[in-house]
């Protein structure tokens, strides 16, 4: 073994760990099988310090806020600095203890409480990132879902009222259209009045927000058919057919489009 050849030994690891977690853990236990030559169970040892990392850390912020503060902050440091120990002792051991007893140089304990500062620092950034978006997430999840659906019921049953007047466009009497179209004219305003509502929901998702100003353009081509088709009864006239099926057309591709 070549005399300028350093390793971290296990209690260098460990201050490491405990200052940067499984991932200081990972990155120093790759350099010494680096130095072992062992360059496939090097890159796994930082992969698995990585994925370690993410688990610890996932299962921390899953317990309960009272539960957390219970725990003294020392605690877990020294609980996973003391797992590691246990497996680079099983893994690197025998090779550390080699390398000891044949004079073999160490990286200083200073060197190693660096990698773990670096290791802290990394890992203070993750979770700013993760805390980031997570809070981000709950600005964004706070929109009212019940009252929404609530609205949009409203919108369909209005919907379902005012089209039954078209199964009998062609067979019913004048007087009886009249009557129908009608109401179906407010309630295409009343649904025209629920998507504006909508729209000021809080939070409300741009999938949403594009959905309803596709309803609301089909609100208002509604109400467009219906007052050119009541202006045809008031009448008694066909010279609206025209508008009222380029109307219709448009209408059509609105629904298309929300399909």
């Amino acid at each position: 073994m070549e005399e300028n050849i350093k390793l971290y030994s296990n209690r260098e690891i460990s201050i490491a760990t405990f200052f940067g977690g499984p991932l200081a853990a990972g990155y120093l236990v790759k350099k010494n099988y680096q130095v072992m030559g062992d360059s496939n169970r090097a890159d796994k040892s930082l992969l698995i310090g990585i994925i370690s990392t993410i688990i610890m850390f996932a299962g921390l912020f899953s317990l309960p806020e009272p539960i957390i503060d219970k725990i003294p902050e020392p605690l877990i440091p020294a609980i996973y600095a003391a797992i590691i120990s246990l497996i680079v002792s099983k893994l690197q051991g025998p090779f550390i203890k080699a390398h000891k007893e044949n004079g073999g140089l160490f990286h200083s304990g200073w060197k190693a409480a660096g990698v773990g500062a670096v290791a802290m620092l990394i890992l203070f950034a993750g979770i700013a990132v993760v805390a980031f978006f997570a809070g981000d997430f709950a600005v964004k999840s706070d929109f009212d879902a019940l009252g929404y659906d609530k609205e949009t019921a409203k919108f369909t049953a209005n919907e379902t009222k005012a089209m039954e007047v078209f199964k009998v466009l062609g067979t019913a009497d004048a007087i009886y259209l009249k009557d129908e179209f009608e109401k179906g004219l407010i309630l295409w305003k009343s649904n025209r009045d629920i998507i504006n509502r909508l729209n000021s929901y809080k939070n409300l998702p741009k999938t949403l927000q594009l959905q309803n100003q596709k309803l609301l353009k089909y609100c208002e081509l509604r109400i467009q058919q219906s007052d050119v088709i009541l202006k045809s009864l008031a009448e008694d006239t066909d010279k609206y057919i025209s508008d009222a099926n380029r109307i219709g057309e448009d209408i059509d591709k609105i629904i298309k489009d929300l399909q």
